[in-house]
């Protein structure tokens, strides 16, 4: 169907009808005037938005719909070493927030390969069932049309999750895995409401740039200008025309992500790992319906990083203290230094 010549899918417009009706769209028209300092809106596949490397793109076919899977492949700046590395983005993140980490492996003599998942970035965004089984198969059809046979795979966030199943998946492909942050270290299932899918879509139609900045806010320990950029971009995709298709596959991947637990499987992981995590870091998906009573008990991510590296076999756990859920950005080059330590071993 369409909404003002604009083609969505059937959830999205029903959902539109049954939630918002009109009154949505004049409030939507309202809220962008004062949205990112008067930037604009940004298309949701990020046309406009340039990203460090060369973005090229893998034709897929899901569900009957020709999609698109962005990605950046980056030579190395000096001899090659011969090793390629994967980064897989965060649930609220695309392919662009690993450029400090694409430099410094490139400098290093990695070939790095930087997709944006179905559903964000550049890449296509569908409606269609999302899985981590999905993602994971999407993955290895990107790196086996690169003609690679074996890769370094770095999952930070949601990526953690995407990487760990990616690994269960496709052991003979991992050379060493890296996950950062990873969410999904406890079972949400066990602590969180379930909230239906409607529900997960009108949280993401209700966001506000200040609500936006605000959960940011809660993955640093210290704020600092440049982490606004993903703020920014965010609150710009709001204004585009086409933001409630967008809406709707950010509400399924959060459904994925708490329907589809990987921390039963870690003891069947193969491959070397390396955990990664700030020690400052509280992130629970779904934390506004956990019981307050419960708050102190999840998302404690000293706790879980000392839990799950007994359940990897042979793996390795570095403790960064006074940084929260993104290493890579707040302590770059601790975690940077620990990264290419580890590949290297």
């Amino acid at each position: 169907m369409k909404v003002f010549g604009v083609k969505i899918g059937r959830r999205v417009g029903v959902f539109l009808f049954l939630l918002f009706g009109s009154a949505f769209l004049t409030a939507a028209v309202a809220d962008e005037a004062s949205m990112s300092a008067g930037l604009g809106g940004i298309g949701i596949g990020l046309e406009g938005y340039e990203y460090p490397y060369k973005v090229e793109f893998l034709p897929l076919t899901i569900e009957g719909q020709d999609l698109r899977m962005a990605y950046m492949d980056v030579p190395p700046d000096r001899e090659p070493n011969g090793k390629t590395v994967v980064l897989l983005h965060g649930k609220n993140f695309f392919g662009s927030y690993w450029k400090n980490t694409i430099r410094f492996l490139t400098q290093n003599g990695f070939r790095v390969i930087v997709p944006d998942q179905i559903g964000f970035g550049k890449s296509s965004k569908p409606d269609i069932h999302y899985s981590f089984h999905l993602l994971a198969a999407n993955t290895k059809k990107l790196i086996d049309s690169l003609e690679k046979k074996q890769v370094v795979v770095v999952g930070h966030s949601m990526g953690g999750m995407l990487a760990t199943r990616f690994t269960l998946m496709y052991p003979e492909t991992v050379m060493r895995l890296v996950l950062e942050n990873p969410i999904g270290l406890e079972d949400y299932r066990e602590f969180v409401p379930y909230a239906p899918l409607e529900e997960l879509y009108r949280a993401e139609m209700n966001a506000t740039e200040e609500s936006i900045r605000n959960y940011h806010r809660t993955y640093y320990t210290r704020w600092k200008a440049e982490y606004d950029e993903y703020v920014t971009v965010a609150a710009r995709w709001r204004m585009s025309a086409e933001y409630p298709r967008l809406a709707m596959s950010s509400a399924l991947t959060y459904q994925m992500i708490y329907e589809q637990p990987v921390c039963h499987e870690f003891a069947d992981i193969k491959a070397k790992t390396l955990l990664v995590i700030g020690q400052a870091d509280r992130t629970v998906v779904g934390k506004g319906r956990v019981k307050k009573e419960l708050l102190s008990m999840v998302g404690q991510y000293p706790e879980l990083g000392r839990k799950v590296v007994k359940l990897i076999p042979g793996a390795t756990l570095v403790e960064i203290p006074d940084v929260g859920h993104i290493p890579h950005l707040e302590a770059t080059e601790r975690f940077n230094r620990e990264l290419l330590m580890f590949i290297n071993q």
